[in-house]
């Protein structure tokens, strides 16, 4: 199942090259739970992350995230690529 992922706050200080690190964790821990990291999106503006994940449930992406760094997404949404 696709899902998006949405951090609505960055850390204080935190950028770009923070949340290329942060993923890159994510793509260190997903295999053992059978998730997928795809892609992610920083809005750098409004202070926004936002991640396009392949996992058999949204707790299951919310597990990498928590367990590679702990930033866990604030809302998690099913999507269908169209």
């Amino acid at each position: 199942m696709l899902f998006m992922d949405v951090h609505n706050h960055l850390p204080e200080g935190a950028g770009p090259k923070d949340v290329a690190d942060a993923h890159a964790a994510d793509l260190r821990t997903q295999e053992q739970y059978g998730v997928r990291y795809l892609n992610y999106w920083v809005d750098e503006k409004d202070g926004k992350v936002f991640c396009l994940v392949d996992a058999p449930d949204a707790e299951s992406a919310h597990r990498v995230h928590r367990e590679a760094h702990g930033l866990v997404a604030d809302e998690i949404y099913p999507v269908v690529q169209g």
